[in-house]
């Protein structure tokens, strides 16, 4: 397929549409759809269902002069169903469940849909070879009689389609969607491009005011990451995801806007549009930290945000780079001498991916030579999964690889055999590669990539690339590759080396003082966490701190009130705060936690023993060391994100990304602050289609 900016959504339309289609021909196909309310109000004002007489009376009066002639069956439905000898039934091959002959073949299809999953891949399917004209006389319908179909509900549907697909609203006026829907029911009426835009809009305006509410609700700090891309129409956007850890000691994540950064796309563009979107949040002094993805311009935007909060005394507040672009270029530098071998290698692997002859071929040689198990399709993107992939299979599978080739050289060009030198190269990257595969790979799988860990881990990638320069034995051209690797990893470094990671790194329980990077441990560093521990996190324990005595009269662990004189005893003991000092001394103390255990399990089982250092574990273990998820920089998963953002056009991009980032993280979709419940929704339809199937033979026997 062609990729161009005149088709951008082709790709998306056909794929996601298949999954839709299934239960639309059910929806529009069944005979006997009663009309069942959703909901109780109106979803859009001035749109009624319509009534659509699909039924036919058996009385009815029909054209004497024509025979009617029986409709020409070609179901691929018939397969699955014998015909009675008497030729008044079918019955089920599955499960013997017998229907009258006069059954719809859309009813015979919602029986092996419901009750034998997966009937469509038990085999060919099929069809007539030649397909017969045929006349159908349809009878005249009663007006006592009628069926309903509530293409209100239809076209919600079709919304939620639309935004899990991210596709724009224009999508619904294409002729292609229109015409499959007049093929299952003429009289389906969609709304138009701009009725979807509108009602996506409203959307869009109530579930923002449904995040709004529940960042309200969080009593901790606030982390934020910036992402940025360009669209096909050149207009460059900025996404803003919220972090912090609830009360349950649970990480949460929600997308709080997608905006439009006005030309020329600088940090003082950045900087404004990124404040309109906090201070409509109303969390302009909650935020603790901004992860950004490592531009000049986001920099600079995060350096005058820092300083209006510094102007304005709302607070602490860091910024830091994104670790994981950090790693994704360092590897850049790594695999330049390699490009052209691992683009050739590449080749090889897609014509395995796209033949099952010379993949299963490649499967029975690579067992025969004992050169591993290999699984198709190979990641083959242009990402480091997929480069790492291309070396390995060479690394490990070589002689498989040239075998295969030989054998197919009609098919595979010649020209993918590596030679000696080739394979040399593959060899020696292979090898100094793997501790980047593997740090990548523990990065992704991690459920909290903490900045502690991800420090820990970029400073074993700075020894990796010390040991290659320091080495003897690492050839000239890869030397001077590690060179350049080297210096990103000191650029980096020396970003994040202040109190705010200092602090952050410390309270991973896995992490604490031993594993830390040699630049971050220091004496210095310590005593600014113990007086920023001091000065932000005991005071606040004490709520009467700064209210004299309080209206009521405080309480002691069994519930019962102290004394008035206990109260000014305790007052008098605040200052030195033994207690508070003593929290944070006996969690250094302490061993580090084994490497796998879940940071915030942990600190949920131990909260009770450091109440107060906690809190501020609360706040910064919620600070990113990414700006996006790091599955999406190293595999092929980042593919279809950027090009699902690509493809949108401006008018939809913030209604169609936000809506459904937020339907996946659990928001529910309202329209006017009603709720739009999709789950119930899909159960009337399905509910209506088994009726269907369920009366529809008896009323046909009548």
């Amino acid at each position: 397929m062609e990729w161009s900016v005149n088709n951008p959504h082709k790709y998306f339309k056909g794929r996601a549409w298949l999954l839709w289609l299934k239960f639309l021909c059910i929806y529009l196909n069944s005979e006997d759809i009663e009309p069942k309310p959703v909901m109780d109000m109106t979803l859009i004002s001035n749109i009624n269902p319509v009534n659509i007489e699909l039924s036919s009376s058996e009385n009815g009066n029909s054209n004497p002069s024509v025979k009617p002639r029986k409709k020409t069956m070609t179901s691929v439905y018939l397969k699955f169903f014998e015909t009675a000898v008497d030729g008044k039934s079918r019955t089920c091959k599955f499960c013997g469940q017998s229907y009258s002959i006069a059954t719809a073949t859309g009813n015979l299809g919602i029986h092996l849909a419901n009750r034998h999953p997966g009937y469509d891949k038990s085999g060919n399917v099929v069809t007539d070879s030649v397909s017969q004209p045929t006349s159908v006389i349809k009878k005249s319908q009663p007006q006592s009689r009628f069926n309903q179909v509530d293409f209100d509900h239809l076209n919600w549907l079709l919304l939620k389609w639309l935004v899990s697909a991210s596709l724009p609203p224009s999508t619904a006026e294409e002729k292609w969607l229109a015409n499959s829907f007049k093929f299952l029911n003429p009289s389906v009426q969609l709304w138009s491009g701009e009725k979807y835009r509108s009602v996506l809009n409203e959307v869009f305006r109530s579930m923002q005011k449904d995040v709004r509410a529940s960042l309200e609700q969080v009593s901790s700090k606030l982390s934020i990451t910036l992402d940025f891309w360009t669209s096909f129409e050149q207009i460059f956007y900025m996404s803003i995801t919220c972090q912090w850890i609830d009360e349950k000691w649970c990480f949460q994540k929600v997308l709080l806007d997608i905006r439009h950064i006005p030309y020329p796309c600088g940090g003082a563009e950045i900087y404004q549009t990124l404040v309109k979107v906090l201070k409509m949040y109303n969390m302009e002094n909650r935020v603790l930290s901004c992860t950004h993805d490592n531009s000049q311009s986001a920099m600079h935007a995060c350096h005058i945000f820092k300083e209006h909060l510094d102007s304005n005394k709302l607070g602490p507040f860091c910024y830091i780079p994104c670790a994981a672009r950090t790693l994704n270029l360092i590897i850049d530098d790594g695999l330049r001498i390699t490009k052209a071998v691992i683009s050739k290698i590449r080749e090889f692997v897609l014509e395995l991916n796209a033949s099952a002859e010379i993949s299963e071929d490649f499967v029975k040689t690579s067992k025969a030579y004992r050169e591993g198990s290999w699984k198709f399709p190979i990641d083959a993107s242009a990402r480091w999964s997929g480069n790492y992939q291309m070396l390995d299979i060479v690394h490990k599978a070589g002689k498989s690889v040239d075998a295969v080739v030989r054998k197919y050289e009609d098919i595979l060009d010649s020209r993918m055999l590596l030679t000696s030198a080739e394979k040399n190269v593959v060899g020696i990257m292979h090898q100094y590669l793997e501790p980047f595969y593997k740090t990548t790979n523990n990065i992704c799988a991690n459920k909290v990539p903490t900045i502690g860990l991800v420090l820990f881990f970029m400073d074993h990638i700075s020894e990796t690339i010390s040991t290659c320069i320091e080495s003897n034995h690492s050839p000239d051209w890869l030397k001077s590759a590690a060179e350049d690797m080297a210096k990103k990893a000191r650029s980096y470094n020396n970003q994040v080396c202040n109190i705010f990671t200092y602090m952050t790194a410390i309270l991973d329980p896995r992490i604490k003082g031993e594993l830390i990077p040699e630049s971050l441990n220091s004496e210095k560093f310590l005593d600014e966490a113990r007086t920023h521990f001091m000065r932000n996190y005991t005071t606040s324990h004490f709520p009467s701190l700064s209210t004299g005595y309080g209206c009521g009269a405080p309480e002691t662990e069994d519930g019962g009130s102290v004394s008035f004189a206990e109260e000014i005893a305790r007052k008098k003991r605040r200052p030195s705060m033994n207690t508070a000092t003593d929290e944070l001394t006996q969690y250094l103390s302490e061993a580090p936690a084994p490497i796998p255990t879940d940071v915030l399990e942990w600190w949920k089982a131990n909260s009770t023993r450091y109440p107060l250092l906690s809190m501020m574990a609360r706040d910064f273990l919620a600070v990113q060391a990414t700006s996006a998820v790091p599955e999406e920089l190293f595999c092929g998963k980042g593919n279809e994100i950027n090009k699902q953002r690509f493809c949108i056009p401006h008018d939809s991009t913030q209604a169609v990304l936000c809506i459904k980032s937020w339907m996946q993280v659990g928001i529910k979709l309202k329209f006017e602050s009603t709720e739009i419940d999709y789950d119930r929704l899909m159960e009337l339809a399905a509910s209506a289609a088994t009726d269907t199937n369920a009366t529809g033979p008896d009323k046909k026997q009548k």
